[in-house]
């Protein structure tokens, strides 16, 4: 291996390392959840904030965060990313009280966002060759597979033997080192034509995005009739409506509408916040049973999650194959149905439950949530331009933060203010949401894949041809990915 092949690997590696860290500290902190809850005395709509503070920043700001690395530079908003992604995660766990550490969670998440598109476009620009990018982005989405897996254990290790504020120390090595790393080894790159920052459907998306989710967590506790609660749905209504209506009028907007005009794209979108709503939701409901109602340490907890993360990782990477050679449409049937039959069998839980019969609904479930990931994208840009492929996939990413959002303020809203002993009902409607929700991922891979879906896909490629914008890098790069 020459010099260069180890600068390549290097830049992999680096990438490997943001992307890990930010999935460990995600799943982790499921594990954390009810410590937290007893150590800073939170209801479940503060644990709801825990978790969805940083959601929502990824969500909010990650299409920003792709044209920010375009047109200033990606190694230096990745570096920037990063920065505030351990100086967050030192503030967590400093945290003297929950709003406090809602509000560095928040932070947190800004860094993310810069984390996963950047990386993307880094990957694309250092790997030049068509197979060893291919190969290079595989592994480098492998990781998430890898820190589904390690992060339950390492948060129940951690919560166990120094307690929750040590799920945040993880990040703070492997974020000063990947600072480091990047400075050394990652050459610095730009696009050639950049979009035009919007400030205004920046904001926009922001709106919508925090007065939904800040309803339903809310709604729970002030009633979804009450004024102030209508308002904000009525809020992010309008926010959505003027966004639509902003955009249209732009030459560079930053979510282009015409995208939803195609069949495959508007499902994928639909897709991704379905399944990420059962994964979110899956993590947030089970973690509470398990130590809760169960009764089982943060430790024992975590490890009866491996089987679920394993199933994912591994049916992850055999969706990868038969999307690439059969379509998209088994993966996504078939990870609709296991999702939706895992959480029917969920719907049945007692205190007093076999663990065979949890463990093989964990198994089913995360089989089902491997199969889904990689058509999402798949279906995403099916039929798009190659010059729009890249904003079409950040936005299905988009969607998948916001389905992670979705599914712990709807799932965390119907246990809200519940008894230990109400608990287990209210949460079998939950599991029900969730059934629903894969049952609707199943409907949809059927639907995003017909011949009518397809000739939409065709009417809108022909409308950006007609009328194309600015190629910029991360587009360009990520079309050849």
């Amino acid at each position: 291996m020459d010099f260069a092949d180890r600068r390549r690997s290097l830049v992999l590696g680096v990438c490997c390392l943001s992307l890990l860290i930010a999935g460990l500290d995600t799943t982790a902190l499921n594990i954390a959840l009810p410590a937290i809850q007893h150590d800073l005395n939170a209801s479940v709509s503060g644990l709801q904030w825990t978790v969805d503070g940083y959601t929502l920043a990824v969500a909010g700001f990650l299409v920003f965060a792709g044209s920010a690395g375009d047109r200033l530079g990606r190694r230096r908003v990745f570096q920037t990313g990063l920065a505030l992604f351990t100086l967050g995660s030192l503030a967590c766990s400093l945290a003297p009280g929950l709003g406090w550490l809602v509000g560095f969670r928040v932070l947190q998440g800004l860094g993310a966002s810069m984390l996963n598109p950047v990386a993307l476009s880094i990957l694309t620009n250092t790997f030049v060759d068509p197979r060893e990018r291919a190969r290079a982005i595989g592994l480098w989405g492998g990781t998430i597979g890898l820190s589904l897996a390690l992060g339950p254990v390492v948060g129940g290790l951690l919560v166990a033997s120094a307690g929750w504020r040590s799920v945040f120390w993880i990040n703070l090595p492997i974020g000063v080192a990947a600072i480091a790393l990047t400075a050394l080894f990652v050459p610095e790159s730009k696009a050639l034509v950049a979009r035009r920052p919007d400030p205004v459907g920046q904001v926009l998306v922001i709106a919508f995005l925090v007065s939904v989710v800040y309803a339903i967590i809310e709604g729970a506790h002030a009633g979804f009739g009450s004024i102030p609660i209508i308002l904000l749905f009525t809020a992010g209504t309008l926010a959505a409506a003027v966004l639509v209506r902003y955009e249209r009028r732009r030459d560079q907007p930053l979510i282009d509408p015409r995208f939803f005009r195609s069949v495959p794209f508007a499902g994928a979108t639909v897709i991704a916040v379905a399944a990420f709503v059962t994964m979110s939701g899956f993590l947030f409901l089970n973690t509470l049973y398990l130590q809760d109602v169960r009764g089982y340490s943060a430790l024992r907890a975590g490890l009866l999650t491996v089987p679920m993360a394993g199933a994912a990782a591994i049916a992850s990477a055999v969706s990868g194959r038969i999307t690439a050679t059969r379509g998209a449409r088994g993966p996504l049937v078939a990870a609709g149905a296991l999702i939706a039959t895992a959480a029917v069998v969920l719907t049945f839980v007692a205190p007093g439950t076999p663990l065979p019969l949890l463990l093989a609904s964990y198994v089913l479930f995360g089989t089902g949530f491997g199969l889904v990931n990689t058509p999402i994208t798949n279906t995403a840009v099916a039929g798009m331009p190659r010059a729009e492929a890249g904003v079409s996939a950040a936005v299905a990413t988009t969607g998948r933060q916001f389905g992670n959002s979705l599914g712990v303020a709807i799932l965390g809203s119907i246990v809200a203010g519940k008894a230990p002993g109400e608990f287990l009902t209210a949460s079998h409607i939950g599991w029900w949401v969730l059934a629903g929700c894969g049952a609707l991922v199943a409907i949809l891979g059927v639907a995003t894949t017909t011949k009518w879906a397809q000739v939409s896909a065709g009417r809108v490629a022909e409308r950006f041809l007609a009328s194309p914008g600015p190629v910029t890098g991360a587009e360009a790069e990520a079309t050849t990915a």
